[in-house]
Protein backbone atom coordinates (compact mmCIF):
# COMPACT_ATOMS: atom_id res chain seq x y z
CA UNK A 1 0.00 0.00 0.00
CA UNK A 2 2.86 2.37 0.77
CA UNK A 3 4.27 1.69 -2.71
CA UNK A 4 0.97 2.68 -4.35
CA UNK A 5 0.78 5.89 -2.30
CA UNK A 6 4.34 6.75 -3.32
CA UNK A 7 3.42 6.07 -6.95
CA UNK A 8 0.50 8.51 -6.79
CA UNK A 9 2.87 11.04 -5.27
CA UNK A 10 5.26 10.60 -8.21
CA UNK A 11 2.48 11.09 -10.78
CA UNK A 12 0.55 13.98 -9.25
CA UNK A 13 3.36 16.48 -9.43
CA UNK A 14 3.23 19.71 -11.37
CA UNK A 15 5.86 18.77 -13.97
CA UNK A 16 4.34 15.34 -14.61
CA UNK A 17 0.79 16.67 -14.97
CA UNK A 18 1.93 19.45 -17.31
CA UNK A 19 3.85 16.87 -19.37
CA UNK A 20 0.75 14.64 -19.62
CA UNK A 21 -1.57 17.47 -20.72
CA UNK A 22 0.90 18.94 -23.22
CA UNK A 23 1.80 15.57 -24.76
CA UNK A 24 -1.90 14.69 -24.97
CA UNK A 25 -2.70 17.67 -27.18
CA UNK A 26 0.51 17.10 -29.12
CA UNK A 27 -0.34 13.44 -29.78
CA UNK A 28 -3.90 14.30 -30.81
CA UNK A 29 -2.65 16.89 -33.29
CA UNK A 30 0.09 14.75 -34.84
CA UNK A 31 -2.12 11.67 -35.11
CA UNK A 32 -4.85 13.60 -36.92
CA UNK A 33 -2.47 14.81 -39.65
CA UNK A 34 -2.17 12.36 -42.58
CA UNK A 35 1.31 10.91 -42.82
CA UNK A 36 2.41 11.73 -39.28
CA UNK A 37 2.23 8.42 -37.39
CA UNK A 38 2.23 7.67 -33.68
CA UNK A 39 5.81 6.42 -34.03
CA UNK A 40 6.90 9.77 -35.46
CA UNK A 41 5.05 11.62 -32.70
CA UNK A 42 6.93 9.55 -30.12
CA UNK A 43 10.30 9.93 -31.81
CA UNK A 44 10.01 13.71 -31.98
CA UNK A 45 9.49 13.80 -28.21
CA UNK A 46 12.80 12.13 -27.38
CA UNK A 47 14.87 15.38 -27.37
CA UNK A 48 12.29 16.94 -25.04
CA UNK A 49 12.63 14.08 -22.54
CA UNK A 50 16.29 15.05 -21.92
CA UNK A 51 15.07 17.94 -19.76
CA UNK A 52 12.30 16.10 -17.86
CA UNK A 53 12.27 13.98 -14.73
CA UNK A 54 12.15 10.19 -15.29
CA UNK A 55 8.40 9.83 -14.63
CA UNK A 56 7.53 12.94 -16.66
CA UNK A 57 9.69 11.71 -19.56
CA UNK A 58 7.99 8.32 -19.73
CA UNK A 59 4.58 9.98 -19.24
CA UNK A 60 5.05 12.02 -22.42
CA UNK A 61 5.81 8.87 -24.43
CA UNK A 62 2.83 6.95 -23.04
CA UNK A 63 0.30 9.77 -23.40
CA UNK A 64 1.37 11.00 -26.84
CA UNK A 65 1.38 7.51 -28.39
CA UNK A 66 -2.06 6.60 -27.00
CA UNK A 67 -3.57 9.88 -28.18
CA UNK A 68 -2.00 9.61 -31.63
CA UNK A 69 -3.33 6.07 -32.18
CA UNK A 70 -6.88 7.27 -31.45
CA UNK A 71 -6.55 10.59 -33.27
CA UNK A 72 -5.63 8.79 -36.48
CA UNK A 73 -9.27 7.67 -36.62
CA UNK A 74 -10.59 11.23 -36.98
CA UNK A 75 -9.53 11.95 -40.60
CA UNK A 76 -10.42 8.36 -41.42
CA UNK A 77 -13.99 8.93 -40.27
CA UNK A 78 -14.39 12.37 -41.83
CA UNK A 79 -12.37 12.15 -45.06
CA UNK A 80 -11.49 8.46 -45.55
CA UNK A 81 -7.85 9.29 -44.89
CA UNK A 82 -6.29 7.27 -42.04
CA UNK A 83 -4.10 9.44 -39.85
CA UNK A 84 -1.97 6.47 -38.72
CA UNK A 85 -1.38 2.96 -40.17
CA UNK A 86 -3.35 1.44 -37.28
CA UNK A 87 -6.48 3.23 -38.56
CA UNK A 88 -6.26 1.87 -42.11
CA UNK A 89 -7.99 -1.44 -41.27
CA UNK A 90 -11.37 0.15 -40.58
CA UNK A 91 -11.21 3.49 -42.40
CA UNK A 92 -13.74 2.42 -45.05
CA UNK A 93 -16.18 1.27 -42.36
CA UNK A 94 -15.92 4.52 -40.39
CA UNK A 95 -16.23 6.67 -43.51
CA UNK A 96 -19.30 4.70 -44.61
CA UNK A 97 -20.97 5.63 -41.32
CA UNK A 98 -20.14 9.29 -41.96
CA UNK A 99 -21.69 9.05 -45.42
CA UNK A 100 -24.85 7.76 -43.75
CA UNK A 101 -24.99 10.82 -41.49
CA UNK A 102 -23.59 8.95 -38.46
CA UNK A 103 -20.27 10.76 -38.12
CA UNK A 104 -20.69 11.39 -34.40
CA UNK A 105 -21.49 7.70 -33.81
CA UNK A 106 -18.40 6.55 -35.72
CA UNK A 107 -16.14 9.04 -33.97
CA UNK A 108 -17.70 8.17 -30.62
CA UNK A 109 -17.03 4.46 -31.19
CA UNK A 110 -13.39 5.17 -32.03
CA UNK A 111 -12.98 7.35 -28.95
CA UNK A 112 -14.95 5.34 -26.39
CA UNK A 113 -13.70 1.87 -27.30
CA UNK A 114 -10.13 3.07 -27.79
CA UNK A 115 -10.17 4.35 -24.22
CA UNK A 116 -11.70 1.12 -22.90
CA UNK A 117 -9.19 -0.93 -24.90
CA UNK A 118 -6.30 1.09 -23.51
CA UNK A 119 -7.51 0.51 -19.95
CA UNK A 120 -7.93 -3.23 -20.65
CA UNK A 121 -4.38 -3.34 -22.01
CA UNK A 122 -3.12 -1.58 -18.90
CA UNK A 123 -4.84 -4.11 -16.63
CA UNK A 124 -3.13 -6.88 -18.59
CA UNK A 125 0.17 -5.09 -18.05
CA UNK A 126 -0.51 -4.99 -14.32
CA UNK A 127 -1.97 -8.45 -13.74
CA UNK A 128 -0.57 -10.93 -16.25
CA UNK A 129 2.72 -9.36 -17.39
CA UNK A 130 4.93 -12.36 -16.46
CA UNK A 131 2.62 -14.86 -18.18
CA UNK A 132 2.34 -12.80 -21.36
CA UNK A 133 6.07 -12.19 -21.37
CA UNK A 134 6.71 -15.96 -21.22
CA UNK A 135 4.46 -16.40 -24.25
CA UNK A 136 6.33 -13.64 -26.08
CA UNK A 137 9.69 -15.22 -25.29
CA UNK A 138 8.51 -18.55 -26.72
CA UNK A 139 8.04 -16.86 -30.09
CA UNK A 140 10.90 -17.29 -32.54
CA UNK A 141 11.22 -16.47 -36.23
CA UNK A 142 9.04 -19.48 -37.10
CA UNK A 143 6.08 -18.15 -35.10
CA UNK A 144 6.71 -14.60 -36.30
CA UNK A 145 6.54 -15.79 -39.91
CA UNK A 146 3.16 -17.47 -39.47
CA UNK A 147 1.84 -14.54 -37.45
CA UNK A 148 2.78 -12.16 -40.26
CA UNK A 149 1.25 -14.51 -42.83
CA UNK A 150 -1.94 -14.69 -40.79
CA UNK A 151 -2.07 -10.92 -40.81
CA UNK A 152 -1.69 -10.93 -44.59
CA UNK A 153 -4.48 -13.46 -45.02
CA UNK A 154 -6.79 -11.10 -43.16
CA UNK A 155 -6.93 -9.05 -46.36
CA UNK A 156 -8.98 -11.82 -47.95
CA UNK A 157 -11.44 -11.90 -45.04
CA UNK A 158 -12.13 -8.17 -44.84
CA UNK A 159 -12.26 -7.48 -48.59
CA UNK A 160 -15.62 -6.33 -49.91
CA UNK A 161 -14.55 -7.13 -53.46
CA UNK A 162 -13.43 -10.47 -54.88
CA UNK A 163 -11.00 -12.38 -52.62
CA UNK A 164 -8.88 -12.95 -55.74
CA UNK A 165 -8.53 -9.20 -56.23
CA UNK A 166 -7.69 -8.79 -52.53
CA UNK A 167 -4.93 -11.40 -52.81
CA UNK A 168 -3.63 -9.76 -55.98
CA UNK A 169 -3.49 -6.38 -54.24
CA UNK A 170 -1.74 -7.93 -51.25
CA UNK A 171 0.84 -9.60 -53.51
CA UNK A 172 1.49 -6.24 -55.17
CA UNK A 173 2.23 -4.84 -51.72
CA UNK A 174 4.64 -7.71 -51.04
CA UNK A 175 6.36 -7.03 -54.37
CA UNK A 176 6.82 -3.38 -53.40
CA UNK A 177 8.56 -4.40 -50.17
CA UNK A 178 11.17 -6.25 -52.28
CA UNK A 179 12.48 -2.90 -53.54
CA UNK A 180 15.77 -1.76 -52.03
CA UNK A 181 18.75 -3.22 -50.23
CA UNK A 182 17.07 -3.88 -46.88
CA UNK A 183 16.80 -7.65 -47.29
CA UNK A 184 18.57 -10.65 -45.72
CA UNK A 185 20.98 -10.91 -48.64
CA UNK A 186 21.82 -7.21 -48.70
CA UNK A 187 21.45 -7.23 -52.49
CA UNK A 188 19.86 -4.25 -54.31
CA UNK A 189 16.56 -5.32 -55.86
CA UNK A 190 14.37 -3.44 -58.35
CA UNK A 191 16.32 -0.21 -57.81
CA UNK A 192 17.04 0.33 -61.56
CA UNK A 193 20.20 2.18 -60.63
CA UNK A 194 18.41 4.76 -58.46
CA UNK A 195 20.06 5.55 -55.13
CA UNK A 196 16.73 6.79 -53.76
CA UNK A 197 15.28 3.29 -54.12
CA UNK A 198 18.09 1.63 -52.16
CA UNK A 199 16.28 2.38 -48.92
CA UNK A 200 13.07 0.81 -50.22
CA UNK A 201 9.53 2.18 -50.05
CA UNK A 202 8.42 3.39 -46.63
CA UNK A 203 4.87 2.39 -45.56
CA UNK A 204 3.84 5.94 -44.59
CA UNK A 205 4.23 7.57 -48.06
CA UNK A 206 2.46 4.58 -49.61
CA UNK A 207 -0.42 4.79 -47.13
CA UNK A 208 -0.78 8.55 -47.57
CA UNK A 209 -0.73 8.22 -51.34
CA UNK A 210 -3.27 5.43 -51.81
CA UNK A 211 -5.73 6.87 -49.30
CA UNK A 212 -5.29 10.65 -49.16
CA UNK A 213 -4.03 11.61 -52.60
CA UNK A 214 -6.29 9.09 -54.33
CA UNK A 215 -9.22 10.69 -52.49
CA UNK A 216 -8.17 14.07 -53.88
CA UNK A 217 -8.07 12.59 -57.39
CA UNK A 218 -11.55 11.13 -56.97
CA UNK A 219 -12.85 14.53 -55.87
CA UNK A 220 -11.35 16.11 -58.98
CA UNK A 221 -12.86 13.57 -61.37
CA UNK A 222 -16.35 13.44 -59.88
CA UNK A 223 -18.83 15.95 -61.22
CA UNK A 224 -20.79 15.91 -58.01
CA UNK A 225 -18.64 15.02 -54.99
CA UNK A 226 -20.40 12.75 -52.51
CA UNK A 227 -22.56 14.65 -50.08
CA UNK A 228 -21.42 14.38 -46.48
CA UNK A 229 -23.65 15.42 -43.63
CA UNK A 230 -22.54 18.97 -42.83
CA UNK A 231 -24.71 19.62 -39.81
CA UNK A 232 -23.18 20.28 -36.44
CA UNK A 233 -22.15 17.06 -34.75
CA UNK A 234 -24.37 15.94 -31.93
CA UNK A 235 -23.23 14.29 -28.71
CA UNK A 236 -20.10 12.28 -29.46
CA UNK A 237 -20.71 9.73 -26.72
CA UNK A 238 -24.47 9.40 -27.24
CA UNK A 239 -25.43 5.75 -27.62
CA UNK A 240 -21.98 4.41 -26.76
CA UNK A 241 -23.12 2.73 -23.55
CA UNK A 242 -25.88 1.04 -25.54
CA UNK A 243 -23.30 -0.25 -28.04
CA UNK A 244 -21.12 -1.42 -25.15
CA UNK A 245 -23.98 -3.59 -23.87
CA UNK A 246 -24.97 -4.70 -27.39
CA UNK A 247 -21.50 -5.89 -28.45
CA UNK A 248 -19.74 -7.18 -25.32
CA UNK A 249 -18.23 -10.21 -27.11
CA UNK A 250 -16.72 -8.06 -29.85
CA UNK A 251 -15.20 -5.68 -27.33
CA UNK A 252 -13.77 -8.51 -25.20
CA UNK A 253 -12.44 -10.34 -28.24
CA UNK A 254 -10.80 -7.17 -29.55
CA UNK A 255 -9.18 -6.54 -26.18
CA UNK A 256 -7.85 -10.11 -25.93
CA UNK A 257 -6.48 -10.14 -29.49
CA UNK A 258 -4.90 -6.71 -29.01
CA UNK A 259 -3.29 -7.73 -25.72
CA UNK A 260 -1.83 -10.93 -27.17
CA UNK A 261 -0.57 -9.34 -30.40
CA UNK A 262 0.81 -6.33 -28.55
CA UNK A 263 3.08 -8.58 -26.50
CA UNK A 264 4.61 -10.21 -29.58
CA UNK A 265 7.79 -8.53 -30.83
CA UNK A 266 7.37 -6.67 -34.10
CA UNK A 267 3.58 -6.86 -34.27
CA UNK A 268 1.94 -3.79 -32.71
CA UNK A 269 -1.31 -1.89 -33.16
CA UNK A 270 -1.35 -2.14 -36.97
CA UNK A 271 -1.58 -5.93 -37.05
CA UNK A 272 -3.92 -5.99 -34.03
CA UNK A 273 -6.44 -3.78 -35.85
CA UNK A 274 -6.32 -5.87 -39.03
CA UNK A 275 -6.65 -9.22 -37.28
CA UNK A 276 -9.47 -8.01 -35.02
CA UNK A 277 -11.46 -6.49 -37.88
CA UNK A 278 -11.08 -9.73 -39.89
CA UNK A 279 -12.15 -11.84 -36.91
CA UNK A 280 -15.14 -9.60 -36.32
CA UNK A 281 -16.33 -10.10 -39.88
CA UNK A 282 -15.60 -13.82 -39.82
CA UNK A 283 -17.62 -14.50 -36.65
CA UNK A 284 -20.36 -11.94 -37.27
CA UNK A 285 -23.95 -13.05 -37.79
CA UNK A 286 -24.31 -10.28 -40.41
CA UNK A 287 -21.01 -10.18 -42.34
CA UNK A 288 -22.77 -8.68 -45.36
CA UNK A 289 -23.17 -5.41 -43.42
CA UNK A 290 -19.41 -4.90 -43.09
CA UNK A 291 -18.17 -2.07 -45.27
CA UNK A 292 -21.57 -0.36 -45.31
CA UNK A 293 -21.21 1.55 -42.04
CA UNK A 294 -21.71 -1.24 -39.49
CA UNK A 295 -20.39 -0.57 -35.96
CA UNK A 296 -19.48 -4.17 -35.08
CA UNK A 297 -16.06 -4.33 -36.77
CA UNK A 298 -15.28 -0.74 -35.79
CA UNK A 299 -15.80 -1.58 -32.11
CA UNK A 300 -13.62 -4.69 -32.16
CA UNK A 301 -10.74 -3.15 -34.12
CA UNK A 302 -10.83 0.12 -32.17
CA UNK A 303 -10.62 -1.73 -28.87
CA UNK A 304 -7.82 -3.93 -30.17
CA UNK A 305 -5.30 -1.34 -31.37
CA UNK A 306 -5.18 0.62 -28.11
CA UNK A 307 -5.12 -2.57 -26.02
CA UNK A 308 -2.06 -3.70 -27.97
CA UNK A 309 -0.36 -0.37 -27.27
CA UNK A 310 -0.35 -0.95 -23.50
CA UNK A 311 0.45 -4.67 -23.62
CA UNK A 312 3.40 -3.93 -25.89
CA UNK A 313 5.17 -2.58 -22.80
CA UNK A 314 5.14 -6.03 -21.15
CA UNK A 315 8.28 -7.43 -22.86
CA UNK A 316 9.79 -3.94 -22.92
CA UNK A 317 9.65 -3.56 -19.13
CA UNK A 318 10.41 -7.16 -18.21
CA UNK A 319 13.14 -8.03 -20.69
CA UNK A 320 13.96 -4.90 -22.69
CA UNK A 321 12.44 -6.47 -25.82
CA UNK A 322 10.38 -3.94 -27.83
CA UNK A 323 6.87 -5.02 -28.77
CA UNK A 324 6.74 -2.39 -31.52
CA UNK A 325 8.56 0.72 -32.72
CA UNK A 326 7.00 2.91 -30.03
CA UNK A 327 8.25 0.72 -27.18
CA UNK A 328 11.64 0.53 -28.90
CA UNK A 329 11.86 4.30 -28.51
CA UNK A 330 10.52 4.05 -24.96
CA UNK A 331 13.24 1.55 -23.98
CA UNK A 332 15.87 4.10 -24.95
CA UNK A 333 14.18 6.72 -22.78
CA UNK A 334 13.95 4.26 -19.85
CA UNK A 335 17.68 3.52 -20.01
CA UNK A 336 18.46 7.21 -20.33
CA UNK A 337 16.48 7.97 -17.16
CA UNK A 338 17.95 5.11 -15.12
CA UNK A 339 14.86 2.89 -15.27
CA UNK A 340 16.69 -0.08 -16.77
CA UNK A 341 14.19 -2.70 -18.02
CA UNK A 342 14.35 -6.09 -16.36
CA UNK A 343 12.66 -8.19 -13.66
CA UNK A 344 14.50 -6.24 -10.97
CA UNK A 345 12.70 -3.09 -12.09
CA UNK A 346 9.50 -4.44 -10.50
CA UNK A 347 11.20 -4.91 -7.13
CA UNK A 348 13.91 -2.26 -6.75
CA UNK A 349 11.78 0.53 -8.27
CA UNK A 350 8.26 -0.76 -7.70
CA UNK A 351 6.84 2.73 -7.08
CA UNK A 352 8.02 3.81 -10.54
CA UNK A 353 6.25 0.81 -12.11
CA UNK A 354 3.00 1.63 -10.33
CA UNK A 355 3.44 5.22 -11.47
CA UNK A 356 3.57 3.99 -15.09
CA UNK A 357 0.36 2.01 -14.54
CA UNK A 358 -1.36 5.10 -13.17
CA UNK A 359 -0.18 7.17 -16.14
CA UNK A 360 -1.55 4.59 -18.58
CA UNK A 361 -4.97 4.63 -16.91
CA UNK A 362 -4.96 8.42 -16.52
CA UNK A 363 -3.99 8.89 -20.17
CA UNK A 364 -6.87 6.74 -21.40
CA UNK A 365 -9.33 8.52 -19.11
CA UNK A 366 -8.38 12.02 -20.24
CA UNK A 367 -8.48 10.76 -23.82
CA UNK A 368 -12.26 11.05 -23.69
CA UNK A 369 -12.65 14.80 -22.90
CA UNK A 370 -9.54 15.77 -24.88
CA UNK A 371 -10.66 13.61 -27.78
CA UNK A 372 -14.08 15.28 -27.87
CA UNK A 373 -12.39 18.69 -28.10
CA UNK A 374 -10.20 17.48 -30.97
CA UNK A 375 -13.18 15.97 -32.78
CA UNK A 376 -15.09 19.25 -32.47
CA UNK A 377 -12.18 21.15 -33.98
CA UNK A 378 -11.58 18.64 -36.77
CA UNK A 379 -15.27 18.25 -37.66
CA UNK A 380 -15.36 21.77 -39.09
CA UNK A 381 -13.76 20.40 -42.24
CA UNK A 382 -16.83 18.25 -42.96
CA UNK A 383 -18.95 21.20 -44.04
CA UNK A 384 -16.11 23.02 -45.78
CA UNK A 385 -16.10 23.17 -49.61
CA UNK A 386 -14.11 20.45 -51.30
CA UNK A 387 -12.25 23.09 -53.29
CA UNK A 388 -10.87 24.46 -50.01
CA UNK A 389 -10.22 21.16 -48.22
CA UNK A 390 -8.45 19.19 -50.95
CA UNK A 391 -5.50 21.59 -51.49
CA UNK A 392 -4.88 21.62 -47.72
CA UNK A 393 -4.92 17.81 -47.68
CA UNK A 394 -2.35 17.74 -50.49
CA UNK A 395 -0.08 20.06 -48.52
CA UNK A 396 -0.38 17.88 -45.41
CA UNK A 397 0.37 14.79 -47.49
CA UNK A 398 3.53 16.33 -48.94
CA UNK A 399 4.74 17.77 -45.62
CA UNK A 400 4.00 14.55 -43.70
CA UNK A 401 5.83 12.34 -46.20
CA UNK A 402 8.75 14.77 -46.43
CA UNK A 403 9.19 14.88 -42.65
CA UNK A 404 8.72 11.14 -42.12
CA UNK A 405 11.41 10.29 -44.70
CA UNK A 406 14.04 12.49 -43.07
CA UNK A 407 13.48 15.55 -45.27
CA UNK A 408 13.79 13.52 -48.46
CA UNK A 409 11.94 14.87 -51.50
CA UNK A 410 11.79 11.35 -52.96
CA UNK A 411 9.06 10.50 -50.42
CA UNK A 412 6.84 13.21 -51.94
CA UNK A 413 7.23 11.60 -55.37
CA UNK A 414 6.31 8.27 -53.77
CA UNK A 415 3.11 9.81 -52.45
CA UNK A 416 2.24 11.04 -55.94
CA UNK A 417 2.99 7.64 -57.51
CA UNK A 418 0.97 5.70 -54.95
CA UNK A 419 -1.87 8.19 -55.24
CA UNK A 420 -2.13 7.31 -58.93
CA UNK A 421 -1.82 3.59 -58.18
CA UNK A 422 -4.53 3.79 -55.52
CA UNK A 423 -6.84 5.74 -57.80
CA UNK A 424 -6.52 3.19 -60.63
CA UNK A 425 -6.89 0.22 -58.26
CA UNK A 426 -10.11 1.48 -56.70
CA UNK A 427 -11.56 2.32 -60.09
CA UNK A 428 -11.11 -1.35 -61.00
CA UNK A 429 -12.31 -2.83 -57.71
CA UNK A 430 -8.95 -3.74 -56.13
CA UNK A 431 -8.83 -2.98 -52.38
CA UNK A 432 -5.95 -0.61 -51.65
CA UNK A 433 -6.01 -1.55 -47.96
CA UNK A 434 -4.82 -5.06 -48.89
CA UNK A 435 -1.86 -3.57 -50.75
CA UNK A 436 -0.97 -1.37 -47.78
CA UNK A 437 -1.12 -4.43 -45.52
CA UNK A 438 1.32 -6.21 -47.82
CA UNK A 439 3.71 -3.26 -47.66
CA UNK A 440 3.53 -3.07 -43.87
CA UNK A 441 3.99 -6.81 -43.26
CA UNK A 442 6.23 -7.75 -46.19
CA UNK A 443 9.57 -7.09 -44.50
CA UNK A 444 8.61 -9.10 -41.43
CA UNK A 445 7.48 -12.03 -43.60
CA UNK A 446 10.69 -12.16 -45.62
CA UNK A 447 13.13 -11.67 -42.79
CA UNK A 448 11.40 -14.21 -40.55
CA UNK A 449 11.22 -16.77 -43.37
CA UNK A 450 14.84 -16.44 -44.48
CA UNK A 451 16.19 -16.39 -40.91
CA UNK A 452 14.16 -19.50 -40.08
CA UNK A 453 15.52 -21.36 -43.10
CA UNK A 454 19.07 -20.43 -42.10
CA UNK A 455 18.48 -21.75 -38.58
CA UNK A 456 16.94 -24.99 -39.83
CA UNK A 457 19.57 -25.51 -42.56
CA UNK A 458 16.93 -25.22 -45.28
CA UNK A 459 14.34 -27.52 -43.69
CA UNK A 460 10.70 -26.42 -43.53
CA UNK A 461 9.72 -28.98 -40.88
CA UNK A 462 10.32 -26.63 -37.90
CA UNK A 463 7.63 -24.35 -39.34
CA UNK A 464 5.10 -27.07 -38.52
CA UNK A 465 6.72 -29.02 -35.68
CA UNK A 466 6.70 -26.34 -32.97
CA UNK A 467 3.34 -26.26 -31.08
CA UNK A 468 2.52 -22.54 -31.41
CA UNK A 469 3.89 -22.44 -34.95
CA UNK A 470 1.69 -25.34 -36.04
CA UNK A 471 -1.43 -23.67 -34.61
CA UNK A 472 -0.64 -20.40 -36.39
CA UNK A 473 0.05 -22.31 -39.61
CA UNK A 474 -3.35 -24.03 -39.40
CA UNK A 475 -5.08 -20.68 -38.83
CA UNK A 476 -3.23 -19.15 -41.79
CA UNK A 477 -4.22 -21.93 -44.18
CA UNK A 478 -7.80 -21.77 -42.92
CA UNK A 479 -7.93 -18.04 -43.65
CA UNK A 480 -6.44 -18.65 -47.10
CA UNK A 481 -8.80 -21.48 -48.03
CA UNK A 482 -11.94 -20.04 -46.46
CA UNK A 483 -13.03 -18.00 -49.56
CA UNK A 484 -12.57 -21.09 -51.76
CA UNK A 485 -14.52 -23.24 -49.30
CA UNK A 486 -17.34 -20.68 -49.09
CA UNK A 487 -17.55 -20.53 -52.89
CA UNK A 488 -17.58 -24.34 -53.15
CA UNK A 489 -20.38 -24.66 -50.60
CA UNK A 490 -22.40 -22.02 -52.43
CA UNK A 491 -21.88 -23.82 -55.74
CA UNK A 492 -22.93 -27.18 -54.29
CA UNK A 493 -26.01 -25.61 -52.72
CA UNK A 494 -26.94 -24.12 -56.06
CA UNK A 495 -26.52 -27.48 -57.84
CA UNK A 496 -28.71 -29.22 -55.25
CA UNK A 497 -31.40 -26.57 -55.62
CA UNK A 498 -31.40 -26.94 -59.39
CA UNK A 499 -31.54 -30.74 -59.08
CA UNK A 500 -34.46 -30.50 -56.65
CA UNK A 501 -36.49 -28.59 -59.24
CA UNK A 502 -35.68 -31.00 -62.05
CA UNK A 503 -33.18 -28.74 -63.76
CA UNK A 504 -35.57 -25.75 -63.66
CA UNK A 505 -34.61 -22.54 -61.89
CA UNK A 506 -35.87 -22.32 -58.33
CA UNK A 507 -38.73 -19.84 -57.84
CA UNK A 508 -37.91 -16.51 -56.28
CA UNK A 509 -39.33 -16.59 -52.77
CA UNK A 510 -38.38 -13.05 -51.85
CA UNK A 511 -41.15 -10.55 -51.32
Amino acid sequence: MDTVIKAFGLVFQVDVMVAIVASAFYGLTVGALPGLSATMATALLVPVTFYLSPIAAVATIITASAMAIFSGDIPGCLLRIPGTPASAAYTDEAYAMTRKGQAETALGICLWFSALGGIAGTLSLMLIAPLLADIALSFSTYENFWLAMLGLMCSTLVARSSPIKAIAAMLLGLLITCIGIDNPGGVPRFTFGSTDLLGGIEPIPALVGVFALAEVMRALTEREPPKIESRRLGSILKGQWKLTKEYPKQQARGNIVGIIIGVLPGAGADMAAWVSYAMSKRFSKTPEKFGTGHPEGLIEAGASNNASLASGWVPALLFGIPGDTITAIAIGVLYMKGLNPGPSLFTTQAESMYALYIIFILGNIIMIPFGIVMIRLASRIVGAPRSAVMPVIMVFCAVGAFATAGNNLFAVWCVAAFGLIGFVMEKNGYPVAAMVLGIVMGTMVEQSFVTSLIKSDGSILPFFERPISSVLAAMTFAALLWPLLAWSLGWLKGRRTVAAYGGRQAPNTRA
